[in-house]
């Protein structure tokens, strides 16, 4: 690996190393080779074009033509490299006629690293010209499987992409997330690539749980729908985290939304059928938190890089195994736990072919068309590691071991839908379980640390691993797993019936959890004094992490920017734990580089200090 990336690498873009498969591809693409990216959703795939287009660029080699399907993904990528120093612009549709004239100006006079276009502009004649009267250093391709009619996304438009190198000669490199050997195969000969370097890094995202609940009524998947919520800690209103529900239709993306704010749940939502206006008031208030979830059709989602979305929850079956893999794997790009639902029945699959009748398309599409639901449906009912299916679909073979997270791996794929709230404990449903299991319930919530809410704890007993189940200790009581034979709304029943014979009582008023008669509840220590941290507090850092945030988010406001373009959540907890106290240490702090220093480092230092002062004094 060259000098001159690894120097973009650090001062650019702060980071001390490469992830898998980064630097193949860069050294490929430095050298003059054509490149095929295959990596995972939240891979890190654009810093295999970015860094050599910056390193070519700074060596006077001319601009790297970069084709995004998207406007607000251009947007994202433009602001974010821009906020680090980059010299890039965009042009697209959306630009007024000034904005279009100085980009194409910068453009031509070779001030520009990197220029973004939609495949449609650089479809047109005009823009193709424009290549032969300035230098051009690379060409990237994102969203490659576009190119393909195997690939779920199919776009006419980048078959046309191969023709860019008859106006310019230089390296094509071709980066997806979601592409089977077919696709490759297609992608490879669809943009006219030679002798590529294929780079392939592994499908396993190790911190995503996966999971299918086969449940066929609307009322039992939203009752799922909000436990899932609930046990992610996202019924609140503030807080960290976010969810995304994915939905097939727009009709159906309506209902689910409008049912879970009668349930209590802040909850927006977005489809290709909003008024453009509505549909960035809507993207808008999710990324600021000001509503945690979301309900969505596959409109949105490409090119969003929220770090902290804990739960992707399929309300209905996606078309493909692809399509799925690439919403779902939205979740968790932070590295921590987070956990993805699949809801399946035979009407969602009828709903996509109904979808897919509506489309026109020739007889061979139609048979992939099939062909992709055959194995989405195969992936749903298939009795195996999840995270394994999943990663054999792309390379055609198992890869590694069990991910013991899954359903399957953790024994819950069984388990019984949860049920909607009766107004009146279900005793005859308790009568069902022993005595032995009763007992069992009422020791569990004996040695617990806090109460907990009736459904995790029914989880708990029942074997489940939720990572949110740690909270009160539910995965560390003897008890965990030992009424794995009875069913989660049994075990639920049974606690209701338990609570209304008053072996055990009912706390808290907003949100009722479940507790021994008698035994007082300790309130967790303010600043952490007498006892172990919370957890959260390890994940989301303290009065520091909190003061950034704060921070991060008014810079988003007065820039027009994402509040990750400002800086990430793990540079916060990074400042936190290290409290830096000069340029140089902060300097440091993985994540930062110059330009983010130069314009933000006086006032992170500033806040370190002012925290230091108040603890102090």
């Amino acid at each position: 690996m060259g000098v001159a990336a690894r120097e973009v690498l650090e001062r650019v873009f702060g980071y001390e190393d490469f992830r898998p498969g980064q630097a193949e591809a860069v050294c490929a693409a430095l050298a003059g080779r054509d490149v095929v990216v295959l990596q995972p959703t939240g891979s890190g795939k654009s810093l295999c074009y970015q860094v050599p287009a910056l390193v070519l660029g700074r060596r006077g080699r001319g601009t790297s033509i970069v084709v995004s399907p998207l406007i607000a993904l251009m947007r994202d990528q433009v602001g974010a490299l821009a906020a680090r120093g980059a010299r890039v612009a965009a042009l697209h549709s959306q630009q007024d006629s000034d904005a279009q004239r100085g980009a194409v100006a910068r453009f031509l006079r070779g001030e520009l690293e990197l220029l973004y276009v939609s495949p449609e502009r650089a479809a047109l004649d005009s823009f193709r010209r424009m290549l032969a009267r300035t230098k051009i250093a690379l060409f990237a391709v994102d969203e490659a499987h576009c190119v393909s009619q195997w690939g779920h996304d199919f776009r006419p438009e980048y078959m046309r992409l191969a023709e860019l190198r008859s106006f310019a000669s230089a390296p094509m490199i071709a980066l997806t997330a979601t592409a089977t050997a077919p696709v490759l195969a297609e992608v490879g000969s669809g943009l006219g690539l030679r002798d590529p370097v294929i780079v392939r890094a592994g499908f396993d995202r190790p911190n995503l749980a996966f999971a299918v609940r086969a449940l066929r009524t609307h009322e039992a998947r939203l009752a799922a729908l909000v436990a899932e919520i609930e046990a992610a800690g996202l019924r609140e209103r503030k807080g960290a985290g976010r969810a995304i529900v994915y939905c097939s239709t727009r009709k159906v993306t309506e209902r689910v939304a409008a049912d879970l704010r009668s349930a209590g749940i802040a909850a927006g939502h977005y489809h290709a059928g909003r008024t453009a206006l509505a549909r960035e008031r809507a993207q808008h208030a999710f990324e600021a938190s000001r509503t945690r979830v979301l309900v969505a059709t596959n409109a949105f989602g490409m090119g969003i890089d929220l770090p902290d979305i804990r739960l992707i929850a399929h309300f209905q079956t996606p078309g493909s195994v692809e399509a799925y893999y690439q919403e779902a794997g939205r979740a968790g790009r932070d590295g921590a736990p987070a956990r993805c639902v699949l809801f399946f029945g035979a009407s969602d699959l009828m709903t996509q072919r109904r979808l897919a009748a509506t489309s026109a398309a020739g007889a061979v599409i139609a048979r992939r068309r099939a062909g992709a639901l055959a194995a989405i449906e195969r992936y749903a009912t298939q009795t195996h590691c999840r995270q394994q299916a999943l990663v054999g679909h792309f390379t055609g073979g198992a890869d590694g071991e069990p991910c013991s997270r899954c359903d399957v791996c953790t024994g819950a794929v069984a388990a019984d839908p949860p049920r909607a709230r009766a107004p009146e404990p279900d005793r005859t449903a308790a009568a069902a379980l022993p005595p032995e299991a009763l007992a069992i319930v009422v020791s569990a919530v004996g040695r617990l640390t806090r109460p907990v809410g009736k459904t995790n704890l029914a989880r708990a007993l029942r074997g489940s691993r939720a990572r949110a189940l740690a909270r009160g200790g539910l995965l560390a009581i003897p008890e965990h797993g030992a009424l794995a034979q009875h069913g989660e709304a049994a075990i639920a029943a049974a606690i209701d019936a338990l609570l209304g014979e008053g072996r055990l009582r009912r706390t808290g008023r907003k949100y009722p959890t479940v507790w021994l008669p008698g035994r007082p509840v300790r309130t967790a220590p303010a600043n952490g004094k007498g006892g172990a941290p919370r957890a959260s507090s390890q994940r989301w850092g303290g009065p520091i992490a909190r003061a950034l945030d704060n921070y991060r988010r008014r810079q988003a406001r007065a820039l027009r920017w994402k509040t990750y373009m400002v800086f990430q959540h793990s540079v916060l907890l990074a400042i936190d734990r290290a409290q830096p106290d000069s340029h140089e240490a902060l300097a440091k702090i993985p994540g930062l580089g110059p330009a983010k220093l130069e314009r933000f480092g006086d006032d992170i230092l500033a806040l370190v200090r002012q925290h230091r002062t108040d603890r102090l004094g």
